[in-house]
């Protein structure tokens, strides 16, 4: 079922913030825990994971209001992010199929910056993320399988 999030990135507090998210709005994390880098098998062109990220958070998800998700990681400096308040937010879209994916993500991306093209990813998904005109982020994660 399509859904729309927010996705945060944080440089190693994550865990800290969402925490703090969660005495907020109540609940429990998704799948109740929180994946660490050291959770994911290493796969083509990612970057070294150093041991003191090891335990940083690949990826949280809270519930919050109107079936609203808040999703977060880190985004440590050794994978070559550079965080900035106002680069730490990106909305999160979940399109049902790849071809509303493809057609969103073409739309979206149009006279901005694709960061990552459309591909299927090592957690299962067909994943890609851009900047649109406006200097918006949007990422985006389809689950339906090729046939």
């Amino acid at each position: 079922m399509s859904r729309v999030s927010t996705y945060l990135n944080f440089s190693r507090n994550t865990e800290e913030a969402f925490n703090f998210y969660k005495s907020v709005f109540g609940g429990q994390f998704s799948g109740e825990k929180i994946s660490r880098f050291k959770d994911f098998p290493p796969h083509d062109g990612m970057p070294h994971l150093a041991d003191e990220d090891k335990d940083l958070v690949m990826h949280v998800e809270l519930p919050i209001l109107g079936g609203h998700i808040l999703m977060g990681s880190d985004a440590p400096e050794s994978f070559g992010f550079k965080m900035n308040f106002g680069n730490n937010v990106q909305i999160c879209l979940e399109p049902d199929t790849r071809s509303e994916t493809k057609n969103l993500f073409e739309l979206l991306s149009e006279g901005g910056k694709v960061t990552m093209k459309l591909q299927d990813m090592f957690w299962g998904s067909y994943y890609g993320s851009c900047f649109d005109k406006f200097g918006v982020q949007w990422m985006f994660n389809c689950n339906e399988k090729l046939k």
